[in-house]
C-alpha cells in the first residue's frame, strides 16, 4: 500500500529541482535576449558586427555543447541552466531586435522632439512598440527552455525529471515513465498557461488601443 506513495512522492521530489533550474534559465535568458536585443535593435553599428556572429551561435544545435558545459560548469544545476541559456535565447534576442527595428520612423522623429533621454525613449517608445514580438519570442524561449531542461537533466544531472524519466527508462519501469510523462507534459501546459495570462495582462495596451481604433472605424 505505501508503493504508490512513495512512488508520487519520488517524482514530485524530482519535478521541484526541475521547476527551480527552469525558472532560473528562464529568467536569465529572457533578461539577457532582451537586453542584448535591445543594444543590438538600436545600434546600427552594433547590429552589423554582432549578426555573424549571432547567425553562427545559433545555428549551434544546444545538444552539441552538452560536453563542453560539462567540462566547464560539472554535472549539476549550473550546467543545466548554462544549456538553457544559450539554447533558448535566441528566439527572444532576434525578436527584439525586430521589434525595435520595426519603430516607424515618424514616431521616432516625434518622440525625438521631446528630447527625451534613452531610459524614457526606451520605456515609453521602444519597448512597448516591440512589447508583442518580443513576448512572441519569449513565447518560444519558453517552450525551449522546457525541452533542454529535460535534455540536459538526462546527460548531466543526479535529479529531475530528465533525470527520473532516463532512469525508468533504463530499468524498464513503465509505469514511473509514463507518470513522469505526464507530469512533464502537465507542468509544459501549466507554464505556457501563466506565460499566455501574463502576455495578456502586459500587452492589454495593445488591445486596448486594437478597440479604440475598432470603434473610430
Amino acid at each position: 500500500m505505501t508503493e504508490p506513495r512513495h512512488e508520487t512522492t519520488g517524482l514530485v521530489t524530482h519535478l521541484l529541482p526541475s521547476i527551480g533550474k527552469f525558472l532560473a534559465g528562464f529568467t536569465i535568458t529572457s533578461v539577457l535576449g532582451i537586453v542584448l536585443g535591445l543594444c543590438i535593435g538600436l545600434s546600427p553599428v552594433l547590429r552589423a558586427a554582432s549578426e555573424p556572429i549571432v547567425q553562427f551561435l545559433r545555428s549551434l544545435p544546444p545538444p552539441v555543447l552538452l560536453p563542453i558545459g560539462m567540462v566547464v560548469f560539472g554535472i549539476g544545476a549550473g550546467m543545466n541552466i548554462s544549456i538553457i541559456a544559450f539554447g533558448a535565447i535566441w528566439p527572444t534576442l532576434l525578436n527584439t531586435i525586430d521589434g525595435v527595428r520595426s519603430l516607424d520612423s515618424q514616431l521616432e522623429d516625434v518622440t525625438r522632439s521631446y528630447r527625451l533621454k534613452m531610459s524614457q525613449h526606451i520605456r515609453y517608445v521602444v519597448l512597448p512598440n516591440a512589447g508583442p514580438q518580443i513576448f512572441a519570442g519569449l513565447r518560444t524561449t519558453l517552450q525551449i527552455s522546457i525541452i533542454l531542461i529535460v535534455v540536459s537533466e538526462m546527460v548531466a544531472s543526479t535529479n529531475g525529471i530528465g533525470y527520473y524519466l532516463l532512469n525508468s527508462q533504463q530499468t524498464f519501469e513503465v509505469a514511473e515513465t509514463w507518470a513522469g510523462t505526464l507530469l512533464l507534459g502537465l507542468f509544459g501546459y501549466l507554464a505556457n498557461l501563466l506565460f499566455l495570462r501574463l502576455e495578456h495582462r502586459v500587452l492589454r495596451w495593445q488591445s486596448q488601443m486594437l478597440a479604440t481604433s475598432g470603434k473610430g472605424s
